[in-house]
Parts: structure tokens; sequence; C-alpha cells
């Protein structure tokens, strides 16, 4: 059962919660959007397949969140972000996640906070993949805002830095100003173009990958475009089997993550 993706976090008894959600849920820290959400995004019902409850924190806007990690505290989010951690994990939540693969940087914060399991961003599954692969690449909203802080954050060791090869999508696209403007309507077919050429730039910067990771989680719904028009395997924060580890029987070790 999904709450709306635009439910606020309300005062909504633990017991009540309980009562619909008596298997528990995956507690979602949703950014304050009104853009389009088509099947494969993260705030799409049928996201993850498993209980879900999405919760929105006010004021998060998409331009306050893709930053740095000194942009990021000057949005004074961080403080509610980790109360609703909190509140998700006293309300029943088996693991959390967040909206945006930028939130890497609060990874150590938020699972400070409480003994399940959280992940905040797509970005962690890299040290998996670089021991792996000699390269990985990641596709992000903004090229310009992703650092070696956030690629630290998300566990990448100093030394394979220059191994992650990270592209973005131009920053006049209709994707990028759709979602960065917090726009309530964005052309989808423009939108698939705008991600598929920025993978293709990827590819033809470094023609040796064989993987990406898509860090924005609103990329998902052109997945089998890009892999298409690339040949490159994807990998998105749905891929984390930690996040439905709690509904699924699976023996321990069998996922990239485990």
């Amino acid at each position: 059962m999904t709450l709306p993706a635009d439910a606020r976090h309300s005062a909504d008894s633990a017991e009540s919660i309980r009562t619909i959600f008596p298997d528990g849920f995956l507690g979602v820290v949703m950014l304050d959007t009104r853009f389009p959400r088509p099947e494969g995004d993260i705030g799409h019902p049928a996201a993850f397949g498993v209980p879900t409850r999405r919760c929105v924190i006010t004021g998060a806007w998409p331009e306050k969140i893709v930053q740095s990690g000194a942009g990021l505290r000057k949005g004074r989010v961080v403080v509610p972000m980790l109360q609703l951690v909190r509140r998700l994990a006293q309300d029943g939540a088996k693991a959390i996640t967040t909206s945006c693969g930028f939130l890497v940087l609060l990874q150590k914060e938020m699972q400070a906070q409480v003994s399940i399991p959280v992940v905040t961003s797509s970005l962690l599954q890299l040290p998996g993949l670089l021991a792996q692969h000699r390269k990985v690449g990641v596709l992000t909203i903004s090229s310009s805002k992703l650092g070696a802080e956030h690629l630290k954050a998300a566990g990448v060791p100093r030394e394979r830095l220059a191994d992650v090869v990270v592209q973005g999508v131009a920053a006049n696209t209709e994707f990028v100003v759709a979602i960065l403007g917090n726009r309530a309507d964005m052309s989808i077919e423009k939108a698939a173009a705008d991600v598929v050429a920025a993978a293709v730039a990827l590819k033809q910067r470094e023609p040796s990958l064989q993987c990406v990771v898509l860090e924005c989680t609103n990329m998902p719904p052109y997945r089998a475009a890009i892999e298409a028009a690339t040949g490159l395997k994807t990998w998105t924060l749905v891929d984390d089997e930690r996040l439905v580890r709690p509904w699924r029987s699976q023996p321990p070790g069998a996922g990239l993550n485990s």
C-alpha cells in the first residue's frame, strides 16, 4: 500500500499507521515537488513493489537539495529530514530511502538516527560496482553540483574517485529545467531524449564503460532507452535490494549491496 506521493508527514499515531501497514513499510523522505512522475520514477506508486509510505519535507525544493554539502545545509532542511527519519522508524518503517541522490551527503547522519537500513542514494552502489569494474559511469541531473564529496559520502575510496566518470544532463534541457525549476508540467518525450543524449555523451567520453549509475531518481523511467542507446547496464535506487529485503525471501549475500 502506498500513500499519495504528495502526502505531507502527518501526526498520525503509530498505532493507526501500523494498522494501515501491518507488515511495516518502506519509508521515503520526499522532496517538495510538483513535476510529473511517470512509471519508474521513485514518486510513482509502483516504484518499489512493496508497502511504501512517502512523506514530503515541506520547502525541500529540488534547487535546495541539488547542492554541495555547504549549500544543502544552507537550505535549512537537514534537521526536519533527520526528525522525519526517526519518526518513520518509530511508525514501523523497515527501511528508509530518499527521493534525491544528492542526499547521499546525509547518509551517515540519517543512518545514525535509526537501527533499520537507510539507503539515501543510488550512489551507494558505487563501491560494489567499482569492485567489479575498472570504471563506472554516473549520470546526474547536475555535474556542476555533484562532486567528490558526494562520491566520498557514497563510500568511494579516494584512490578510486578518478574511476567514476560523471556526466550531467545539459542544463537548458526540458528534463533539468522542469525538475530543478519544480514545474508542474514536463514533456516526457523531451525529457527522455535529454537523458538519453547525456548517456550517449557519457559512453562517447568513456567507451570502455559497461555500466552507469543513475543518480537522479527521476531518470529510471528512461533506463530502457538508455540501455538501448548505449549498451550500458543501468543501476538505480530501486535496484538496491536492502530496500526490499524485509519483504522478500533472499539468501544473505545474494545482492550487490548485501
